[in-house]
């Protein structure tokens, strides 16, 4: 089991979650060591019948990271959207799922994991925000070695998804600065 770790803020205490990820402590969800085994044996992603090419390709590359992610998110989530941040160097990758057969909906609920694909904690922000303004956005941030959310919202379709990946919560710079819709709606 890997745990995840990271902290929120001074008035929080750091969390831990232990996931059901094959891979080695310390590296994002594609970051797997686990040795190479016959197709027959590896997990099948559940993909959105409305998924990109894109997402497609990262699933069927890393199909065993599609399904650990989906499985942090829980039953029923179908892969949407995966795109590796901020270009193909991945520092990390964006996964968005979603359920029901119209992602493109308004009220498809939708669920987003940033995972970190560098070799340490990285402070990282993941927000995931509703098309409704009523829901408006849920966000996860903190320093973290693993991966930033699963954050959630009921009506998560045709919304957007920010995520954010700097070396500390103080530094100017992002290695990662990324809006993207959460589904395509148009």
């Amino acid at each position: 089991m890997i745990s995840r770790e990271g902290s929120h803020d001074r008035a929080k205490p750091a969390r831990s979650k232990n996931l059901p990820f094959s891979g080695r402590s310390h590296l994002g969800i594609l970051g797997l060591t686990a040795p190479q085994v016959a197709a027959a044996d590896r997990p099948i992603p559940s993909i959105s019948a409305k998924a990109d090419k894109n997402a497609r390709a990262i699933a069927a590359e890393n199909p065993d990271a599609v399904v650990a992610a989906a499985t942090v998110c829980g039953t029923g989530y179908n892969l949407y959207k995966a795109e590796q941040l901020p270009d193909a160097s991945r520092l990390g990758t964006l996964f968005v799922y979603v359920k029901g057969s119209n992602p493109a909906s308004n009220d498809a609920p939708t669920c987003a994991i940033f995972d970190n694909s560098t070799s340490g904690a990285k402070w990282m922000k993941l927000k995931l925000c509703s098309n409704y303004t009523a829901e408006g956005c849920a966000s996860d941030e903190g320093n973290f070695s693993q991966y930033a959310g699963p954050v959630y919202r009921a009506h998560g379709g045709c919304g957007t998804v920010t995520a954010l990946m700097k070396n500390t919560s103080s530094s100017s710079t992002y290695l990662v600065n990324a809006v993207r819709d959460s589904t395509n709606c148009n």
